[in-house]
C-alpha cells in the first residue's frame, strides 16, 4: 500500500473508533439519566413508601450512576486507541 492508502486507512480507523466512542458515552449518558437521575427527581411525587418496605430508589440510581461510569471509561479507553 502506499503512504496515501495507509495515511486514509487510518483516517478512517480513527473516524471509527470516535464514532464507537461518542456512542458508548451516549448510552452512559442515557443510563445516567434516565436510571440514575430520573427516579431522584420523581421520588418527589409519588406515594410515600411504608415504614416496612424502603424504597430501592437510591440503591438503584447508584447502581445507575456505577454503570454510566464504566460506560464512560470505556468510551475514554476507546479514544486512546487513535493513531
Amino acid at each position: 500500500m502506499s503512504d496515501t492508502d495507509d495515511a486514509r486507512a487510518r483516517l478512517i480507523s480513527n473516524e471509527s473508533t470516535k464514532l464507537t466512542a461518542t456512542y458508548v458515552n451516549g448510552v452512559a449518558i442515557a443510563v445516567l439519566a434516565i436510571g440514575g437521575l430520573a427516579p431522584l427527581f420523581s421520588q418527589d411525587v409519588s406515594v410515600p413508601t411504608t415504614p416496612n418496605r424502603p424504597s430501592l430508589t437510591p440503591g438503584i440510581s447508584l447502581l445507575c450512576l456505577c454503570v454510566s461510569s464504566t460506560l464512560h471509561w470505556v468510551a475514554r479507553s476507546l479514544l486512546r486507541e487513535l493513531r
